[in-house]
């Protein structure tokens, strides 16, 4: 049990309606979680804040600390056309009531400035992945980074990335959302991390043992989800696809697409729940930190075909490695023939697959889990800092 006489401080990104993503969602099962725990909830810090009036909100009506970027114009619509100045306005966070701090970061939220008094846990979601991983894609796809902006965008990375291990080294304990997220903060910080997957609602999902005759795609619709590997593939098997999710690739993909690719753009929950229940088979070609889809997926008892590489690789158990506990099938590369390889094998073996074990397997995701988990963690690396503090 974590200490329950010590103040909280919960720090994240950004707070809006639009922001739905995995780090929120862990966010916000901390928070709902603390709010349980303890007599006094934690207060919630973020560069920006539009969640707290949004009545339709987990956070509505709370009190909520936010940053000068707050007040700069168009930040409700997306304040990453203000990376240059995320650090200097993480910093600016005054954090001195709390004991406690517990990030959830996939960019800066890890580089609030604390005491020697005070433990930082950090959830990292991913090292920046814009600075790291993905900075030849972001300048090949972007103006800015062509020319002489080119050159500053360049410069500009060079001292986020900078500014990034400097922040690492700030955190006390680092838990990591998959083993490829903790591999990422040890080539980038060179620092240790607990792996604790994050929680999938997997209760919102219903088992079903009888499939109808498609393969499922859901995902938002932007170039690294790979979604146009997905689509050729099944242009040329003539096999019936469904992709769910809207974005920038959806004129693109419809232009591409043949008679047995559906692409329906954005649809309800209820929808999307429905279709991945009826799936023959749901599939996936990103490269993710977790992916938490395709464990929702799993969830409906669908069997998976997804990229061996990233979360899915760790979230979906292969068939051709141990057919006993298989809930789908891995492709070693995102390329259209690999995809095409593992969609003939799980054709020839998909009446291998129960239903029921699939969504067995999604249940090691649950909520319960994840705060089992991750509130241990926390309250072993209170004992840990407390420990130190005394030597």
């Amino acid at each position: 049990m974590i200490p329950l006489d010590r103040r909280y401080a919960v720090v994240h990104e950004w707070l809006t309606p639009e922001a739905t993503g995995g780090s929120e969602l862990v966010t916000q099962e901390i928070v709902t979680q603390l709010d349980r725990l303890l007599p006094e909830p934690p207060v919630l810090h973020a560069l920006i804040d539009f969640e707290s009036r949004n009545p339709n909100s987990y956070l509505y009506g709370r009190s909520i600390g936010h940053t000068f970027l707050q007040r700069f114009p168009g930040a409700h619509q997306g304040v990453q056309k203000y990376l240059p100045l995320w650090p200097l306005a993480i910093e600016q966070l005054d954090l001195r009531p709390y004991d406690i701090i517990l990030s959830s970061s996939h960019a800066v939220a890890k580089g609030v400035l604390a005491s020697a008094h005070q433990m930082h846990v950090c959830y990292c979601h991913a090292p920046m992945r814009y600075a790291w991983d993905l900075t030849q894609e972001y300048l090949a796809g972007s103006r800015s980074g062509r020319g002489l902006a080119g050159w500053l965008t360049r410069y500009l990375l060079h001292r986020l990335r900078l500014w990034d291990v400097l922040a690492a080294n700030r955190v006390d304990f680092f838990v990591a959302n998959s083993r490829t997220t903790a591999r990422r903060i040890w080539r980038c910080y060179r620092r240790r991390a607990e792996v604790i997957y994050p929680s999938v609602q997997v209760d919102r999902f219903s088992l079903r043992s009888d499939k109808q005759d498609y393969f499922l795609c859901v995902t938002r619709l932007v170039p690294y989800k790979r979604v146009d590997l997905i689509v050729e593939a099944f242009n040329q098997l003539g096999w019936p696809l469904v992709v769910i999710g809207g974005g920038p690739q959806l004129a693109m993909l419809r232009d591409r697409a043949k008679p047995n690719v559906q692409l329906l753009g954005e649809q309800p929950d209820k929808v999307v729940a429905e279709a991945m229940a009826e799936a023959r088979a749901f599939v996936y070609a990103a490269f993710e930190d977790f992916g938490i889809a395709p464990v929702e997926a799993q969830a409906c008892g669908t069997p998976v075909i997804a990229f061996a590489q990233g979360g899915t690789g760790e979230t979906v158990r292969d068939y051709r490695r141990d057919p006993g506990k298989a809930t789908g099938i891995l492709f070693p590369k995102q390329t259209v023939a690999a995809l095409v390889e593992a969609l003939q094998a799980f054709e020839q073996v998909r009446s291998h697959f129960g239903a029921e074990a699939i969504h067995e397997h999604a249940r090691s995701f649950s909520p319960q889990v994840f705060h089992d988990r991750y509130f241990q963690f926390v309250d072993w690396c209170w004992q840990e800092f407390q420990a130190g503090a005394n030597r």
